[in-house]
């Protein structure tokens, strides 16, 4: 079983009366564990009040309060691939993730996120992202490492201060002459709840598309994201008949089955700038990974035994 060093948390969150136990709570939010499994973790002090003492079953919901629990999996896949530190100062540590990575832990990934193996690797325990990029996707990530600097990273993210560039391979050329794409639409969750939808209604994603090139059947396009909204790329290029090679929500959500790690989903988070808060200086960093113009070969059957 894979257990987390770091805890996770999750704020109880406003409800009327009567309110549920934590146990009902939790087994509710948390349908994969279950209300017994709850039990069992506050029987084994793993369950958490925001300054570090155990909670018991017999705890109040109290509206606002903030848990700390340490996350668990029976059987936890290794991904066979390795980031790299493009660099670590005082300020930040910037990254480059490998496809099929987490940046944090989620579903069936504990110890197997980028986070958890820059800290060991680093043992800079104060380490945090300071943005996401999906699990599938490759790319750059930037992480604060000093707290008390923390938030001025932050806000350049939350503002838009960030340049973000990404690199994307379709199957599918454009044949209509057209080069460029200014999106706006409204972003939400749709069905099944991982999958994003666009809606009518005010605007929340902003993305630039270019067509780049295209090489032997294939198109590369250059994608500036405005705004940073769940598959926001892969939902808009997509949309626009352009669905990234080896993505498999986007256009049609494909079956569940394991990981193919010879077809990574070709989109890369290739380079990030920004003006540094702190030092006042343009930062810019680049990805060294490259697209794979070649589709990998379809995977050869197990012979019969």
């Amino acid at each position: 079983m894979g257990i987390s060093r770091y805890p996770s948390s999750v704020t109880l969150p406003e409800m009327n009366p009567p309110y549920p136990s934590l146990r009902e709570f939790l087994s509710i939010r948390f349908p994969a564990v279950s209300a017994e499994r709850w039990d069992q973790r506050m029987a084994e002090g793993k369950l958490l009040d925001e300054t570090g003492n155990p909670l018991s079953p017999e705890c109040k919901y109290r509206p606002g309060r903030r848990l700390l629990y340490f996350r668990e999996v029976d059987a936890e896949p290794v991904i066979p691939f390795t980031e790299t530190i493009l660099l670590q100062d005082d300020e930040l540590l910037v990254a480059c993730k490998p496809p099929f990575l987490p940046v944090t832990p989620g579903g069936r990934y504990v110890e197997e996120c980028l986070l958890y193996r820059l800290r060991r690797r680093t043992g800079i325990d104060a380490l945090v992202p300071l943005h996401r990029i999906d699990r599938e996707t490759a790319g750059i990530v930037l992480f604060s490492v000093n707290p008390e600097t923390r938030g001025h990273y932050a806000a350049l993210f939350r503002e838009g201060a960030v340049d973000k560039t990404y690199h994307a391979l379709s199957v599918t050329v454009p044949c209509s002459g057209r080069t460029s794409w200014d999106l706006a639409d409204r972003i939400v969750r749709g069905e099944p709840w991982f999958r994003m939808k666009s809606v009518a209604g005010p605007v929340n994603a902003r993305s630039v598309i270019t067509l780049a090139e295209v090489r032997g059947g294939m198109a590369r396009f250059v994608l500036h994201p405005l705004t940073g909204k769940t598959h926001q790329l892969r939902l808009h290029l997509s949309g626009l008949g352009f669905g990234i090679l080896n993505d498999r929500y986007y256009p049609e959500l494909q079956q569940e089955r394991a990981d193919d790690y010879a077809r990574p989903l070709q989109l890369l988070a290739k380079s990030i700038r920004f003006i540094d808060p702190v030092s006042g200086r343009q930062r810019e960093f680049f990805s060294q990974r490259e697209l794979a113009w070649a589709p990998a070969p379809p995977a050869s059957p197990s012979p019969s035994p």
